[in-house]
């Protein structure tokens, strides 16, 4: 067992966090490192205990293209200061790995520019791949080299050449001496040739004890990179993909494949195949933007902390911000924030009070680390599973229907068991428990070490599904206002006959119109999603029963 078995990462984009320009001057250092110093109590209260950061490199703009492997963005601040930042972490129990670039430089990093000085002469023309002297690119050097993505701003570096491959070991070796890092995620895993990932696992036994290397992987066999002699995790994309879909959609299926199929791969051991797990990044859109129901929100998140794997979460996603990706720009899923705008946010804001909670349920439940993996129940929208470990059975229950849903699941053999999130207690009857899953969220079961005591049941952490629709009816009585008509002589005479009716007419009235008001915001919405057919406009108005009608609106995204 090692530290990042049972670790809760937090994943920081610097330059965006600290609203760094976005070109490099390459002029005094500005310490805006510093800035993130406070964010570590904010990290820690949230229940995470590592953080993966980067790139933090000198480079020319977005910190992929690399200038020098050994010296802090000067836009970030100096070697001193990150040498600080990571201390303080350390200080407050909370381990920090960095982004290794190690696929291609920058066009300035210094054996490039050796290469564009002293072209045939250099002794460094063999760093890079194909670099051919007859032809030539974009920037007009008189000659041409092998890209990474398309890009001539990113230069692949010559992973076959024994030299290229001593300088990035040598960069590790610094990175640990002068810095004390934890671990490395390898930016382009899935292009790194695996002789060169072989060779940096050695270098990862070498320098430190449970020294972790974790891979940027998109696509292929996960187990090609992890395993004893390359990688110790990867970026779960797969899972990635299904936990939005799969809320999306309806459709458990997918997701519940997904882990099935992945920890098939693994062994169908705990710790066969640990992954990196995560439901946004800086390179994809924000998980509440990607919901079409933000209430899924609660479910997506009870799954990342519960399924097998390491969860991460995105720096700003623990306040329920939004980030859109643009076709030319990663900015607004990079987006500069202040801490003190957040100041009390994990009392105050239910998105991060439910982060909060799920960590602190995951570091004082072994099982959601060490536990096996055992699927219990699975429909479209329900889905239950179980993990379990010496001796201790933890099940986990989520639902993405807009109705409540009762489970009944087996049980270890003792008189109750607890929700984590809720509070809520279960008997334990016939060796099952019955369960009441609410609408669009979840809960974490484990069996109760203590006896009930029902005037101290704690309060529940679970965002309530009330405040979506006190939300959305907030927006149909202002959407009702804006288009209310002026009041003529006959509209008043019209109330005036109203208000002489019975008490119980009026009450029916009351309720007609409210349905009424309902079914006009549910057109309206529909209207700006995109065209209403004739079925659709017949579906919302047959539809006549209040609570229905609300959880309509909910679905809809914000």
């Amino acid at each position: 067992m090692a530290w990042y078995d049972e670790a809760v990462f937090y994943h920081i984009y610097p330059l965006g966090l600290t609203g760094a320009p976005k070109e490099n001057s390459y002029e005094e250092p500005t310490h805006r490192l510093n800035d993130l110093v406070p964010w570590i109590s904010h990290i820690k209260e949230i229940g995470c205990d590592a953080i993966y950061i980067g790139p933090l490199f000198e480079s020319v703009g977005h910190g992929y293209e690399t200038t020098d492997y050994k010296k802090l963005d000067s836009r970030l601040g100096t070697n001193e200061d990150l040498t600080n930042y990571v201390a303080e972490c350390h200080k407050q129990g909370i381990r920090v790995i960095l982004d290794g670039v190690f696929n291609h430089t920058g066009r300035d990093f210094f054996a490039f520019a050796d290469i564009r000085k002293n072209r045939e002469n250099s002794p460094y023309k063999d760093w890079y791949c194909n670099v051919n002297f007859y032809g030539n690119n974009e920037y007009n050097d008189g000659f041409s080299y092998e890209n990474w993505g398309g890009y001539n701003l990113l230069v692949k570096l010559n992973q076959h050449n024994p030299a290229v491959l001593d300088y990035i070991c040598d960069v590790v070796r610094f990175w640990v001496s002068e810095f004390d890092i934890d671990g490395i995620r390898l930016d382009a895993a899935d292009v790194l040739d695996f002789n060169y990932m072989k060779a940096l696992r050695s270098v990862a036994e070498e320098v430190k004890p449970e020294f972790w290397l974790m891979g940027e992987v998109i696509h292929g066999d996960y187990t090609r990179w992890v395993n004893e002699g390359t990688l110790h995790s990867v970026t779960n994309y797969q899972l990635h993909k299904a936990l939005y879909s799969g809320h999306n959609d309806h459709n458990y299926f997918e997701i519940a494949h997904t882990v099935k199929n992945l920890y098939a791969k693994g062994g169908n051991r705990p710790d066969g195949l640990k992954l990196y797990n995560f439901v946004d990044n800086h390179d994809v859109e924000r998980i509440y933007t990607k919901l079409n129901n933000k209430a899924h929100f609660t479910p997506v998140h009870i799954l990342l902390y519960t399924l097998p794997g390491v969860p991460s979460v995105y720096y700003g996603s623990e306040f329920g911000i939004e980030g859109k990706k643009d076709r030319y720009s990663d900015d607004s899923l990079r987006p500069a924030l202040s801490l003190s705008d957040y100041r009390d946010a994990a009392e105050k804001n239910p998105f991060t009070r439910l982060i909060a909670a799920l960590g602190k349920v995951r570091k004082e439940t072994p099982a959601l680390s060490y536990g096996d993996y055992k699927e219990l129940l699975l429909t479209n929208r329900q889905y239950a599973f179980s993990r379990n470990h010496n001796g201790t059975s933890v099940l986990v229950t989520v639902n993405n229907d807009d109705s409540d849903y009762v489970m009944t699941l087996p049980a270890q053999p003792v008189s109750e068991y607890v929700g984590a999130l809720s509070g809520e207690r279960v008997s334990v009857n016939g060796g099952n428990i019955s369960v009441n899953v609410k609408a669009n969220a979840g809960e974490i079961w484990a069996p109760a070490v203590e006896e009930r005591k029902d005037d101290d049941k704690p309060a529940s952490v679970l965002p309530d599904a009330a405040d979506f629709a006190k939300k959305e009816e907030k927006s149909v009585q202002e959407h009702a206002a804006e288009s209310e008509p002026v009041k003529t002589e006959k509209k008043e005479a019209e109330e005036t006959k109203k208000a002489a009716e019975p008490v119980a007419e009026r009450d029916e009235s009351f309720e007609k119109g409210k349905i009424a008001g309902l079914q006009e915001a549910i057109l309206a919405i529909m209207e700006k999603n995109g065209p209403v057919t004739d079925q659709m406009r017949k579906d919302v108005t047959d539809n006549v029963y209040h609570d229905s009608l609300i959880a309509w609106i909910k679905s809809f995204r914000n």
